[in-house]
Order: structure tokens, then C-alpha cells, then sequence
């Protein structure tokens, strides 16, 4: 399995995401430069959390536009894995591959910090390895992953459970306590805690190792389903 690390202008968990991959997978990882118009040779593609192009206008608004998102949408049209945190779940959401946005932390603040996560669906790609209900330690590091939909989208992501992580105690005031969600088919994953940041115990938690390896799974399982070796 092959996995692409996307590098904007103001990224900063680029490498904290390649590092995640290399160390809790062994598998092959690349960084991929924004202006990148094939990403037909990965399976997973990883949007990492920072400031892309300084967040001017909004989060992840110029981002949107960059020719390697293009290739994302294919990508997920063609139902590889896409995992956006942070500043990569803000940049999905603009381009329309998840609903939602994300705005300023309700306290105005930009929090820093461990934070409590609930796992609210387990049959999904991204993690399958967790129990559902299981409580997990994951850090955040935000100013606007305050999650907010209307009142219709938030019903269809409750009806459909396509929200896979609540946080136990709101750090940013996000609408039903919402952490992170996916897409209706389940291949498009945004959430704002790293789990890229907790796959090791020298790190405070190895919680966010079942993502990486939830996917991997998910991967080797289709492969083997059909086939191919």
C-alpha cells in the first residue's frame, strides 16, 4: 500500500504524517508538492494539518484551488482512501468531499491540548481496529475546528452515522460534539485531533495508531477480496 503525504505552502504535520506512516505501517509513504496533477500511483492520500497558504481568506479556501486537489476528488471518486486532519479536514470541506465547515473555536482561542475522543462508528476503513464506544486520547492544536452544519446536514450525518469521532468534553464548541465525519460512501475521512501525533508512547498516547493500521486492513482486505496479491 502507498500513501501520499500532500505538502502546501504552510503545511506544518507534513512530515509529523509521514513519520506516522513510516513508523507505525512501514509502508511505502511520498511527500506530494501541491502542484501535483497524478496521484493514480497512491492508495491513501493523507492532507495534513498547518496553515495552507496562511489561511488567508479562510482555512483551507485557497488550498481548495491547487491543482493536486483535483486529483484528490478523483482519487475519491475512485474510492481510495483520503484522510484530511486539521488543516486537511478544513481544506476537504471547502472542496466540497466532506460537508460542513469549520469556524473559530467558540472561546476564541486557539487550544492546544490532549483531548478525549469517543468512537461513535467502527465499521468504517478508518477504524475498524477501534471498539465502538471505545474512549481515546488524541491531541489537538486548532483555532477553528469549531464543526458547524445546518440542521438537515447534521441529521443526515446522524441517520447515515457517518460522525466516527465525538469529543467527551467540547474544546471548541463543534455541533453535537462533533471531532470527525466522513463522506456517505466512507473512503473520505476529515478530522481535526492528530492522530498522527499519538501513534507512540514516547509521544502521551499510541491511540492514534489504529487509524494508520485500520486502514492498511481495510486495503489489504479489498485486495485480498478480489483477488489481488
Amino acid at each position: 500500500m502507498k500513501f501520499a503525504v500532500l505538502v502546501f505552502p504552510g503545511s506544518n504535520c507534513d512530515i509529523d504524517c509521514y513519520k506516522a506512516v513510516e513508523s507505525a505501517l512501514g509502508e511505502p509513504v511520498d511527500y506530494v508538492w501541491h502542484t501535483a496533477t497524478d496521484l493514480s500511483g497512491y492508495d491513501c492520500i493523507l492532507v495534513p494539518g498547518g496553515f495552507s497558504y496562511g489561511d488567508y481568506l479562510r482555512c483551507g479556501a485557497i488550498a481548495r484551488f491547487a491543482p493536486v486537489m483535483n486529483e484528490v476528488a478523483k482519487a475519491a471518486e475512485e474510492g481510495k482512501y483520503v484522510l484530511g486532519i486539521c488543516n486537511g479536514f478544513q481544506i476537504l470541506t471547502e472542496a466540497g468531499l466532506l460537508p460542513g465547515t469549520l469556524r473559530r473555536n467558540d472561546s476564541l482561542k486557539f487550544r492546544c491540548h490532549d483531548t478525549v475522543l469517543r468512537v461513535e462508528n467502527n465499521d468504517n476503513p478508518f477504524t475498524s481496529l477501534y471498539a465502538e464506544g471505545e474512549e481515546i486520547t488524541i491531541p489537538i492544536a486548532h483555532g477553528e475546528g469549531n464543526y458547524y452544519c445546518d440542521e438537515d446536514t447534521l441529521r443526515q450525518l446522524q441517520e447515515n452515522r457517518q460522525i466516527i469521532f465525538r469529543y467527551s468534553s467540547n474544546p471548541n464548541g463543534s455541533v453535537d460534539d462533533i471531532a470527525g465525519i466522513t463522506n456517505e460512501r466512507g473512503n473520505v475521512v476529515g478530522m481535526m485531533p492528530h492522530p498522527e501525533r499519538a501513534v507512540d508512547g514516547l509521544l502521551g498516547s499510541e491511540d492514534g495508531k489504529k487509524m494508520f493500521t485500520s486502514i492498511l486492513k481495510a486495503w489489504r482486505d479489498r485486495h485480498e477480496s478480489a483477488g489481488v496479491r
